[in-house]
Protein backbone atom coordinates (compact mmCIF):
# COMPACT_ATOMS: atom_id res chain seq x y z
CA UNK A 1 0.00 0.00 0.00
CA UNK A 2 2.46 2.65 0.75
CA UNK A 3 4.35 1.48 -2.35
CA UNK A 4 1.37 2.30 -4.37
CA UNK A 5 1.03 5.59 -2.78
CA UNK A 6 4.25 6.78 -3.66
CA UNK A 7 4.33 5.91 -6.29
CA UNK A 8 0.54 7.66 -7.19
CA UNK A 9 1.96 10.34 -5.12
CA UNK A 10 -0.90 10.28 -2.73
CA UNK A 11 -1.68 9.36 0.61
CA UNK A 12 -2.10 5.64 1.98
CA UNK A 13 -5.57 6.39 3.25
CA UNK A 14 -6.56 7.79 -0.52
CA UNK A 15 -5.21 4.60 -2.27
CA UNK A 16 -7.46 2.61 0.54
CA UNK A 17 -10.32 4.57 -0.22
CA UNK A 18 -10.19 4.23 -3.63
CA UNK A 19 -9.58 0.25 -3.59
CA UNK A 20 -11.90 -0.10 -1.72
CA UNK A 21 -14.87 1.61 -4.09
CA UNK A 22 -13.16 0.01 -7.10
CA UNK A 23 -13.69 -3.37 -5.45
CA UNK A 24 -17.26 -2.97 -4.34
CA UNK A 25 -17.55 -2.00 -7.97
CA UNK A 26 -16.18 -5.28 -9.11
CA UNK A 27 -13.21 -3.94 -11.23
CA UNK A 28 -11.11 -5.76 -8.92
CA UNK A 29 -10.31 -7.52 -5.87
CA UNK A 30 -8.84 -6.35 -2.66
CA UNK A 31 -5.90 -8.53 -0.80
CA UNK A 32 -3.73 -7.51 2.27
CA UNK A 33 -2.25 -4.90 1.29
CA UNK A 34 -3.32 -4.42 -2.08
CA UNK A 35 -5.65 -5.45 -4.48
CA UNK A 36 -5.69 -7.75 -8.19
CA UNK A 37 -6.90 -6.52 -11.48
CA UNK A 38 -9.80 -8.78 -12.78
CA UNK A 39 -11.38 -7.24 -15.56
CA UNK A 40 -12.03 -3.60 -17.62
CA UNK A 41 -15.83 -4.68 -16.96
CA UNK A 42 -17.63 -5.36 -13.40
CA UNK A 43 -17.51 -8.63 -13.24
CA UNK A 44 -19.29 -9.58 -10.30
CA UNK A 45 -23.05 -9.93 -11.63
CA UNK A 46 -25.06 -12.48 -10.11
CA UNK A 47 -24.47 -14.39 -13.58
CA UNK A 48 -21.41 -14.63 -13.34
CA UNK A 49 -21.11 -15.51 -9.68
CA UNK A 50 -23.87 -18.18 -9.89
CA UNK A 51 -22.30 -19.61 -12.84
CA UNK A 52 -19.00 -20.47 -10.77
CA UNK A 53 -18.79 -23.82 -8.84
CA UNK A 54 -22.36 -23.94 -9.86
CA UNK A 55 -21.89 -27.95 -8.87
CA UNK A 56 -20.91 -27.31 -5.88
CA UNK A 57 -23.53 -24.86 -4.83
CA UNK A 58 -26.40 -26.99 -5.95
CA UNK A 59 -25.44 -29.99 -3.30
CA UNK A 60 -24.91 -26.94 -0.48
CA UNK A 61 -28.29 -25.60 -1.56
CA UNK A 62 -29.70 -28.70 -1.04
CA UNK A 63 -27.99 -29.88 2.04
CA UNK A 64 -29.38 -26.20 3.75
CA UNK A 65 -32.88 -26.14 2.53
CA UNK A 66 -33.85 -29.68 4.21
CA UNK A 67 -33.16 -28.29 7.62
CA UNK A 68 -35.88 -25.36 7.02
CA UNK A 69 -39.04 -27.26 8.62
CA UNK A 70 -42.78 -26.18 7.20
CA UNK A 71 -44.23 -22.70 8.93
CA UNK A 72 -41.00 -21.34 9.59
CA UNK A 73 -39.66 -17.69 9.17
CA UNK A 74 -36.42 -17.43 7.06
CA UNK A 75 -33.95 -14.86 5.97
CA UNK A 76 -32.50 -15.76 2.81
CA UNK A 77 -29.50 -12.84 1.50
CA UNK A 78 -28.41 -12.38 -1.93
CA UNK A 79 -25.48 -14.54 -2.02
CA UNK A 80 -25.47 -17.31 -5.01
CA UNK A 81 -25.38 -20.00 -3.13
CA UNK A 82 -27.95 -19.48 -1.00
CA UNK A 83 -29.97 -18.77 -4.04
CA UNK A 84 -29.46 -22.59 -4.85
CA UNK A 85 -31.88 -23.61 -2.08
CA UNK A 86 -34.84 -22.20 -4.12
CA UNK A 87 -35.81 -25.44 -6.10
CA UNK A 88 -35.93 -27.58 -2.56
CA UNK A 89 -38.09 -25.23 -0.62
CA UNK A 90 -40.82 -23.74 -3.08
CA UNK A 91 -43.14 -26.51 -1.72
CA UNK A 92 -43.09 -25.19 1.55
CA UNK A 93 -45.45 -23.06 3.56
CA UNK A 94 -42.44 -21.17 5.14
CA UNK A 95 -42.04 -17.15 5.08
CA UNK A 96 -39.16 -15.77 3.27
CA UNK A 97 -37.40 -12.60 4.09
CA UNK A 98 -34.67 -11.81 1.12
CA UNK A 99 -32.50 -8.79 -0.49
CA UNK A 100 -32.16 -10.91 -3.27
CA UNK A 101 -34.37 -10.74 -6.38
CA UNK A 102 -33.19 -13.85 -8.15
CA UNK A 103 -34.77 -15.63 -5.05
CA UNK A 104 -38.15 -13.18 -5.61
CA UNK A 105 -38.05 -14.49 -9.36
CA UNK A 106 -37.49 -18.19 -8.61
CA UNK A 107 -40.23 -18.77 -5.64
CA UNK A 108 -43.07 -16.32 -7.31
CA UNK A 109 -45.99 -18.41 -7.43
CA UNK A 110 -45.00 -21.25 -5.03
CA UNK A 111 -46.17 -22.02 -1.68
CA UNK A 112 -43.96 -19.59 0.09
CA UNK A 113 -44.94 -16.67 1.35
CA UNK A 114 -41.99 -14.01 0.51
CA UNK A 115 -41.17 -10.77 1.61
CA UNK A 116 -38.61 -8.85 -0.42
CA UNK A 117 -36.49 -5.83 2.12
CA UNK A 118 -36.46 -2.20 0.61
CA UNK A 119 -33.85 0.15 -0.09
CA UNK A 120 -31.04 0.58 -2.47
CA UNK A 121 -31.15 -1.67 -5.66
CA UNK A 122 -27.69 -2.98 -6.57
CA UNK A 123 -28.45 -3.27 -10.22
CA UNK A 124 -25.42 -5.66 -10.58
CA UNK A 125 -25.49 -8.12 -7.36
CA UNK A 126 -29.26 -7.67 -8.68
CA UNK A 127 -29.99 -7.18 -4.66
CA UNK A 128 -31.27 -4.68 -2.31
CA UNK A 129 -28.46 -3.21 0.36
CA UNK A 130 -27.63 -0.14 2.55
CA UNK A 131 -28.65 1.15 6.07
CA UNK A 132 -32.45 1.70 5.30
CA UNK A 133 -32.49 -2.41 4.07
CA UNK A 134 -30.76 -3.55 7.31
CA UNK A 135 -32.65 -1.02 9.35
CA UNK A 136 -35.98 -3.02 7.65
CA UNK A 137 -34.04 -6.71 8.33
CA UNK A 138 -34.11 -5.41 12.24
CA UNK A 139 -38.01 -5.04 12.20
CA UNK A 140 -38.55 -9.36 11.87
CA UNK A 141 -37.33 -12.04 13.71
CA UNK A 142 -36.61 -15.45 11.78
CA UNK A 143 -36.46 -19.28 13.13
CA UNK A 144 -33.15 -19.31 10.55
CA UNK A 145 -30.75 -17.31 8.36
CA UNK A 146 -29.38 -18.43 5.07
CA UNK A 147 -26.06 -15.84 4.46
CA UNK A 148 -23.07 -16.42 2.28
CA UNK A 149 -19.77 -14.69 2.63
CA UNK A 150 -16.66 -14.56 0.46
CA UNK A 151 -14.18 -16.02 2.56
CA UNK A 152 -14.30 -17.62 6.06
CA UNK A 153 -11.33 -18.47 8.35
CA UNK A 154 -10.74 -19.83 11.99
CA UNK A 155 -8.36 -16.59 13.49
CA UNK A 156 -10.31 -14.32 11.48
CA UNK A 157 -14.06 -14.91 11.15
CA UNK A 158 -15.94 -14.22 7.93
CA UNK A 159 -14.80 -12.18 5.39
CA UNK A 160 -15.94 -10.12 2.40
CA UNK A 161 -15.37 -8.32 -0.42
CA UNK A 162 -18.48 -5.41 -0.15
CA UNK A 163 -19.45 -3.56 2.71
CA UNK A 164 -22.73 -3.71 1.29
CA UNK A 165 -23.17 -7.37 1.56
CA UNK A 166 -21.58 -7.49 4.72
CA UNK A 167 -23.94 -5.25 6.68
CA UNK A 168 -26.60 -7.31 5.47
CA UNK A 169 -25.07 -10.52 6.54
CA UNK A 170 -24.73 -8.80 10.31
CA UNK A 171 -28.09 -7.82 9.83
CA UNK A 172 -29.65 -11.04 9.25
CA UNK A 173 -27.95 -13.17 11.37
CA UNK A 174 -28.52 -11.09 14.57
CA UNK A 175 -32.57 -11.52 13.72
CA UNK A 176 -32.56 -14.89 13.24
CA UNK A 177 -32.61 -17.93 16.25
CA UNK A 178 -29.92 -20.09 13.73
CA UNK A 179 -27.37 -18.62 11.24
CA UNK A 180 -26.22 -21.16 8.15
CA UNK A 181 -23.11 -20.30 6.64
CA UNK A 182 -23.35 -21.54 3.07
CA UNK A 183 -19.50 -21.43 1.52
CA UNK A 184 -18.28 -23.83 -1.02
CA UNK A 185 -14.55 -25.14 0.06
CA UNK A 186 -12.89 -22.46 -2.08
CA UNK A 187 -14.05 -20.06 0.65
CA UNK A 188 -12.63 -21.54 3.54
CA UNK A 189 -9.23 -20.40 5.16
CA UNK A 190 -9.69 -17.47 3.06
CA UNK A 191 -9.18 -14.11 3.96
CA UNK A 192 -10.67 -10.83 1.83
CA UNK A 193 -9.67 -7.42 2.55
CA UNK A 194 -13.01 -6.64 4.93
CA UNK A 195 -13.34 -8.45 8.18
CA UNK A 196 -16.54 -8.10 9.48
CA UNK A 197 -17.39 -10.87 12.13
CA UNK A 198 -16.12 -13.13 13.68
CA UNK A 199 -16.31 -16.77 13.40
CA UNK A 200 -18.65 -17.66 16.72
CA UNK A 201 -21.62 -15.34 14.42
CA UNK A 202 -22.43 -18.13 12.44
CA UNK A 203 -23.93 -21.90 14.62
CA UNK A 204 -23.67 -23.98 11.30
CA UNK A 205 -21.18 -24.18 8.12
CA UNK A 206 -22.99 -25.85 5.07
CA UNK A 207 -20.27 -26.83 2.80
CA UNK A 208 -19.28 -29.05 -0.07
CA UNK A 209 -16.91 -31.93 1.36
CA UNK A 210 -15.68 -32.26 4.90
CA UNK A 211 -13.20 -28.92 5.44
CA UNK A 212 -9.52 -29.90 7.09
CA UNK A 213 -10.36 -27.77 9.50
CA UNK A 214 -13.23 -29.60 10.77
CA UNK A 215 -12.33 -30.10 14.32
CA UNK A 216 -10.74 -26.46 14.68
CA UNK A 217 -14.76 -25.53 13.72
CA UNK A 218 -16.40 -27.77 15.99
CA UNK A 219 -14.19 -26.96 18.78
CA UNK A 220 -15.46 -23.41 18.42
CA UNK A 221 -19.12 -24.59 18.81
CA UNK A 222 -19.97 -24.59 15.01
CA UNK A 223 -21.74 -27.68 13.32
CA UNK A 224 -20.70 -28.82 9.73
CA UNK A 225 -22.54 -29.91 7.28
CA UNK A 226 -20.92 -31.36 4.52
CA UNK A 227 -21.66 -33.82 1.70
CA UNK A 228 -20.94 -37.62 2.67
CA UNK A 229 -18.78 -39.47 -0.36
CA UNK A 230 -20.23 -42.40 -1.55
Amino acid sequence: MKGLAQTLGTSEITVRRDLNRLSEEGYLERTFGGAIHLDSKPPFTFKKKNIANAEAKAKIGKMAAAQVQEGEVIFMDCGSTVYQMCPFIKEKAIIIITNSLPVVNALLGTQTRIILIGGELDAQRQAVHGSIAEENIRRYQADRAFVGADGLSVRQGLSAGSEKEAGITLAMAEQANHTYLLCDNSKLEVNRYLLFAPIGKIDTLVTNTMPAQMTAYEELGIQVLYELSD
